[in-house]
């Protein structure tokens, strides 16, 4: 089968580097990641992901799907494959029928042999910045946790350049405030890192490019230049950007660090990667202008940070670690909620007091207290819910972070009483009230999360409990379906979703596509339509042809069992066995028909029910809702009607039928063949009413059609409508056969015309 419009086209998504083409020493790509899938089959409605782990140095990835996508951004992809969008793709479906879909998946992502080289031709380097530290700063991983006072040479294969680390641990820097003529110390820890200027040479249309790792909140990160000459027209410029290599016209911050050092405010946590070049001002115009071919200098960079647990941009609010408390008996993995590491919240309760943690300052009118989570890996497929609830009017504003700390001016979600970011499909606010507040951010980023309450700085009587989880399904599915989990193709995430109602559908089960008076009346047509049954079951049992009477009335009940069942009104039996049981006895009942209308003998009849009970069982169990099943049973029907009538020509025309062998009278003479055609006819005029065969195939050719027309939204009217023509067909071509009530045979006696084929000797004899 084709693969679908989307992932046809074997295209190259991008190349990460700005070089042209090898320079100098270069060592070539490798792999490294692949992945692939032979075939992945999707049956209508169906969904699964699949992860991608693109490194920040990654050279280039090949994947099998047409995109518009222009950039590519290293970090984890989640590529969706789907058959089918929209609300009704989490609905409860009765019947699952259309297309399926399969597509063949293969990635490659290739990159440098280590994280120092970068470029499609691996003839970059990247140079760390961050500090080294000795066996005594064990403890620290970071900038802001070491404590270095001492120098250490640096050496790249370019030259030897000596680079000085001036820390200063603990040490106060005074920031004066202006709130009732009092003054605040923050305490800081300041770390300052500096390059010599006759290390650091560019030549025109290079680009140095350096890293640091920053994994705890620091409250900023500035980039100073000094000791350089450049001519009025030339400028140094410096691109940052977080856990990504930053170019020229995609970066997070840049700046012209010749004529000002380059700040930036809260940075996030993660890999910062710092490219430096020099640019001509004339040249940023698209013009060209001459420079000088190399230019040196030096630069220096300070990451600044709050001790003691806070935070802020002058080390004044509080900030609290919260740990994650597995959930007894998860409906889906990783399900957890998250509370302080302290005494005054116990682990015992997915909720604590908030009042007890709010910051309590005096020097502002408003106040920030913050809250750090870790999101653990394999759980992106899952949502943070937020809540806050309060005995009183909240006045409280939430704001949310990834990997950094929100503020007024920075944050991925806010929500207050009055307003929320309701902007995003990844962010839910409902049933907020004046007193109650509730959010949830879904496919939940793995990392670091902050929450920062921003709160009136006064203090009150008030209660608010806050609590902080990580949930599968938003809202549990609204009550209106149930929460399932998968792992997506790679095997490397977990992932949670909705299956629905039969009324209800979306993401969490809350859009409504079917309303309480339609689920009425499709129910009533759904079971009351099986009524019909009684119409063959009727004529069966008047024939005293109890089997087929038992058929009928046994079909039309498990059909009527199932769909009370199938609409949520009652199951006497689990869904699957009602779901089998009703699909079995109509097909039976179909194909029953065919074969009483052989008029055979009952060891043959018995045989081919024998036969078609299996037949029929098996298309039940492996694939119930196939809409080529009709055909199928249609077809099984017929064939077996042809081989009751073989039967019985053949009995006709005397063959005999041995246990070991078939013993053929073969006449002297046949009979003449019109003669034949004609008798057969006659005999067809004497056994059946024509036109209950008519309204019998007319009726049954409704039933297919009605059957091929059965989609979700259609379902109810023409199953229903299945229901009333399969049965009626029925009726009709039960009515259509001549029979006697006493022997169950035809009314008239026929005999097939029969020449006189004996020899004349024996007719003489005889």
């Amino acid at each position: 089968m084709a693969a679908p419009w989307w992932a046809a086209a074997l295209v190259t998504l991008g190349v990460v580097g700005l070089a042209a083409g090898p320079r100098g020493c270069a060592a070539q790509p490798v792999v490294l990641a692949s992945y692939a899938q032979p075939k992945l089959s999707l049956r209508p409605y169906d969904w699964t992901y699949l992860r991608v782990d693109l490194p920040a140095s990654f050279s280039s990835i090949t994947m099998n799907f047409a995109t518009d996508r222009d950039i590519i951004s290293p970090g984890i992809w989640y590529i969706g494959y789907f058959n089918g969008l929209g609300p009704a793709r989490t609905q409860s479906k009765m019947i699952s029928r259309g297309r399926a879909l399969s597509v063949s998946t293969s990635i490659t992502v290739e990159g440098c042999p280590t994280s120092a080289l970068w470029g499609p031709y691996c003839n970059q380097t990247i140079e760390t910045i961050g500090c080294s530290q000795f066996s005594r700063y064990n403890n620290s991983r970071d900038l802001l946790g070491l404590t270095i006072n001492t120098r250490k040479i640096l050496k790249t294969k370019e030259n030897t350049r000596r680079t000085s680390f001036l820390s200063r641990s603990n040490h106060p820097i005074g920031h004066q405030l202006e709130s009732n003529s009092t003054s605040v110390v923050g305490v800081e820890n300041l770390i300052t890192c500096a390059i010599s200027n006759d290390s650091l040479c560019l030549r025109q249309g290079d680009i140095k490019f350096y890293f640091l790792d920053i994994v705890n909140q620091a409250l900023q990160f500035e980039i100073t230049a000094a000791n350089f000459r450049l001519s009025q027209s030339a400028s140094l410029i410096c691109y940052l950007r977080c856990n990504a290599l930053p170019q020229r016209d995609l970066h997070d911050y840049s700046g012209d660090i010749s004529s000002a050092p380059l700040v930036i405010k809260l940075p996030n946590i993660g890999r910062w990667y710092i490219a430096i070049e020099i640019l001509n001002k004339t040249q940023m115009r698209n013009t060209t202008a001459p420079m000088l071919d190399t230019i040196c200098f030096s630069f220096d960079w300070q990451v600044t940070g709050c001790l003691n647990g806070k935070t802020g941009t002058d080390c004044l609010w509080e900030a609290y670690v919260l740990q994650r408390v597995p959930k007894r008996n998860p409906s889906v993995p990783f399900e957890s909620y998250y509370v302080p590491t302290d005494e005054r919240a116990l682990l015992e309760y997915s909720h604590f007091s908030l009042e007890k943690f709010l910051t309590n300052s005096s020097f502002e009118q408003f106040a920030w207290t913050y809250f750090f989570l870790d999101v653990p890996q394999g759980s992106a497929g899952a949502l943070i819910h937020v809540q806050l609830k309060s005995d009183k009017e909240l006045n409280y504003e939430l704001y949310s972070k990834y990997g950094g700390l929100p503020s007024n001016d920075s944050w991925d979600y806010y929500a207050s009483r009055t307003s929320s970011s309701n902007g995003s499909v990844f962010y839910s606010l409902q049933n907020s009230t004046d007193s109650d507040m509730d959010l949830s951010i879904f496919y939940a980023k793995e990392g670091t999360w902050c929450f920062g309450v921003k709160h009136p700085n006064y203090t009150s009587n008030s209660q608010t409990y806050m609590s902080i989880s990580l949930q599968g399904c938003h809202r549990n599915c609204n009550q209106k379906g149930v929460c399932h989990a998968s792992v997506d193709e790679s095997g490397l995430t977990f992932y949670s979703f909705c299956t629905c109602d039969r009324d209800h559908g979306g993401f969490d089960c809350s859009d409504e596509l079917v309303s309480p008076n339609g689920h009425i009346r499709q129910s009533v047509f759904l079971i009351a339509s099986n009524a019909a049954a009684i119409l063959p079951a009727f004529w069966a049992l008047r024939q005293k042809a109890f089997a087929e009477w038992i058929l009928y009335t046994s079909s039309g009940i498990s059909s009527a069992l199932y769909h009370s069942c199938d609409v949520g009104t009652w199951c006497i039996l689990s869904f699957r066995v009602l779901q089998f049981l009703d699909f079995w006895l109509s097909f039976m009942a179909v194909v029953g028909t065919f074969i009483y209308m052989a008029t055979i003998k009952e060891a043959s009849k018995r045989a081919m029910h024998t036969a078609v009970f299996i037949l029929t069982a098996i298309l039940a169990a492996t694939g119930a809702t196939r809409s080529a099943n009709i055909g199928i049973v249609i077809a099984i029907g017929s064939f077996g009607l042809l081989i009751g009538w073989i039967l019985e020509f053949s009995t006709a025309r005397r063959f005999v039928c041995c246990s070991w062998r078939i013993n053929l009278n073969v006449p002297h003479r046949w009979p003449n063949l019109a003669a034949l055609f004609w008798n057969t006819l006659e005999m067809l005029n004497k056994r059946f009413r024509w036109l209950y065969l008519l309204f019998g195939l007319i009726t049954l050719s409704f039933a297919a059609l009605s059957w091929k027309l059965e989609s979700n939204s259609s379902y109810w009217i023409w199953h229903s409508m299945w229901h009333i023509t399969i049965y009626t067909s029925s009726f009709f071509f039960l009515c259509s056969m001549r029979v006697n009530t006493t022997n169950h045979s035809p009314e008239t006696t026929y005999e097939l015309t029969r020449q006189d084929t004996l020899p004349t000797t024996e007719s003489s004899q005889t």
